[in-house]
């Protein structure tokens, strides 16, 4: 009885709250009411009872904006004690208040997608996310504004094919309300992939990742880092649960074991150091999306290994660009291979950036180790693989080693290349704390693994256990030693090998051909609609002027059409006076942004009153 009050404390309300408090409050006060709020949905998070919670009717639709279960409370848990880390570190990289009310907002909606238990408040979340992530990256100006219009123009596509999804799901099941066989197959499924994909950056829709995170403020990028990326992951698996038996799960899988090594390798030919670990969004993103493959098709330990692997990298990417983002903060240089030797100066941040760069890689003794080899376990055809999982279980390993090749290099030409150019301080207390706190999370399980198999999800009813089995599955065997240290070994002597061709390179990523296109298709687009918009606005409010100045000045209109008057006595100019000398005072003109908000609440009322 005592938790019940936690089944009204609706996680992204408390959130969306303490955003408005931010903008209103003395700055540390506002960022205190921030941290706060996120650490009590961390809280709510852990105790709130399982269940459907706040359900009830909208439009005449049965809706459940609360839902807990195993998955859920997971991917809470690490939003909640990720947000808390954020807002520190945004307070103490003089982030704005203005910036940080939007990223918790940002937040908000996407711990709202995260706790949703139906496809139509998920879709208004998802909408949220887009908008709130847009406005988090514009506030920076300059340079990441055309990013942030790019960002909006994909993530703007993606949720329209999700809104087509679920009502194509809607049409098929009679419901929104999920189920546990995810969405419906045929078109909605199909839809739901592509849509979801662009968010989880499948190769072909990633370009945002590396277009937008390296361009607006280095707490911003913290943010964005994980919550629409991750948020999504966990989305995608809720339309493709586990045992689902969709015949896109094949696929799901194998473009997930694409993009590890897609990722890894574009990352490994950066120069800017947020778009280096932007490719690693989606390659760590890969891991997942396979896993969510696999565990559609019936494995049980792929769903706990995507869940699992999603919750660290909430921990270490994010770790990872706060890392990188003191270095920016402190020396304001963004290319990897002009800074060196920063260890001497900045010994937390290099700690705290090691503790990333080993939990990511996957070495034994942090989080990513114990996740990674979850999925290996899943994939590989001799334990419970299947064997038309062979290649992917191949296309993992490539990914692995990519992963290792790039943190070597970037933690070799940041910390230990050379004598530093700069004399700097280290980080500030707050992005100290911010560090250390995800860093000690990394570290608490990997060495406490059963931690992380107790936070797992419940999968069937059975509790997951990481060990045992028929394959007697255990993170430190010596079999998944062995494997990491084969891994290890491969990449260190390929990158004493390729250390100086590789310094030399600067290849694009082909897929950005994308953005010309894009953007002479979206400027004509745009051209031809406001055009089209200025062409009406002259006809109406021309028509409008002219029967109000009839109106006014009856005789002339009469004498006027008789044709006793001269031409350009007829012409009627804006706040033209009438005859009794008085200016017209209706304004008729409104942007365009005004015009669609009006239309909209107008659609929104006739809806309401057909629905009702």
């Amino acid at each position: 009885m005592a938790l019940e009050p936690l089944s009204m404390a609706y996680p992204p309300l408390i959130v969306f709250a303490a955003a408005l408090l931010v903008l209103v409050l003395p700055r540390i006060t506002g960022f205190a009411v921030g941290a706060a709020s996120l650490a009590a949905v961390l809280a709510v998070s852990l105790l709130a009872p399982e269940g459907q919670h706040l359900a009830g009717t909208f439009l005449g639709f049965k809706v459940v904006p609360f839902y807990v279960d195993d998955f859920s409370r997971m991917v809470g848990l690490g939003l909640g004690f990720l947000g808390v880390c954020s807002v520190i570190y945004a307070y103490s990289s003089e982030a704005s208040k203005t910036l940080v009310a939007f990223a918790l907002v940002y937040v908000s909606s996407s711990i709202g997608a995260a706790f949703a238990g139906d496809w139509l408040v998920l879709l208004f979340m998802w909408e949220l996310m887009a908008v709130t992530s847009t406005l988090v990256v514009w506030h920076y100006g300059g340079e990441a504004v055309r990013a942030g219009f790019r960002y909006a123009l994909f993530h703007g596509t993606g949720g329209v094919l999700v809104m087509l999804a679920i009502a194509a799901h809607y049409v098929q099941t009679g419901t929104f309300i999920y189920t546990e066989t995810g969405i419906a197959n045929g078109i909605p499924a199909l839809l739901a992939v592509l849509g979801m994909g662009v968010n989880v950056a499948f190769i072909g829709v990633h370009t945002w990742l590396p277009d937008t995170y390296p361009r607006p403020h280095i707490a911003a990028s913290v943010f964005l880092s994980v919550y629409t990326t991750k948020t999504s992951a966990f989305v995608l698996y809720r339309a493709f649960p586990v045992d689902a038996g969709s015949d896109l799960g094949i696929y799901i899988a194998y473009m997930g074991g694409l993009m590890a090594v897609y990722g890894a390798t574009f990352a490994l030919l950066q120069h800017d150091m947020r778009a280096l670990l932007s490719y690693h969004i989606q390659a760590q993103l890969g891991y997942i999306v396979a896993g969510i493959g696999m565990a559609t098709m019936g494995s049980d330990l792929a769903a706990a290994g995507a869940m699992s692997h999603l919750f660290n990298n909430v921990l270490f990417k994010s770790l990872l660009f706060m890392a990188v983002g003191v270095v920016i903060y402190r020396t304001g240089e963004e290319d990897l291979y002009k800074l060196g030797g920063l260890w001497r100066e900045m010994p937390l941040t290099a700690i705290g950036f090691g503790f990333g760069a080993l939990s990511i890689t996957a070495i034994p003794g942090f989080n990513g180790y114990v996740s990674k080899g979850m999925l290996f376990n899943a994939a590989d055809p001799h334990y419970y693989g299947q064997p038309e999982y062979q290649a992917l279980y191949w296309l993992l390993w490539l990914g692995a080693i990519g992963t290792l090749l790039s943190f070597i290099k970037l933690g070799y030409y940041v910390f230990f290349h050379g004598e530093s150019d700069y004399e700097v301080a280290d980080a500030k207390p707050g992005q100290t704390v911010a560090m250390l706190g995800l860093g000690g999370a990394c570290l608490l399980f990997g060495v406490w693994w059963q931690g992380l198999a107790d936070l797992a999800p419940t999968i069937h009813g059975i509790e997951f256990e990481y060990y045992g089995g028929p394959g007697h599955l255990h993170p430190y065997s010596l079999g998944h030693l062995e494997t990491a240290g084969i891994l290890t070994g491969v990449a260190a002597v390929t990158f004493v090998v390729v250390r100086k061709p590789l310094s030399k390179l600067d290849l694009g990523d082909p897929v950005m051909v994308v953005y010309p296109a894009t953007y002479a298709v979206s400027r004509w687009t745009m051209l031809g609609v406001t055009e089209a918009y200025a062409a009406v606005d002259r006809t109406v409010v021309g028509a409008v002027k002219r029967c109000y100045w009839i109106g006014n000045n009856p005789v002339i209109a009469v004498d006027t059409a008789a044709g006793q008057l001269p031409d350009w006595l007829v012409a009627v100019d804006e706040r033209q006076p009438t005859d009794g000398g008085r200016p017209s005072t209706i304004h008729l003109r409104t942007g365009i942004g005004t015009t669609v908000l009006l239309l909209t609440l107008v659609l929104t009322v006739v809806l309401w009153l057909l629905v009702v």
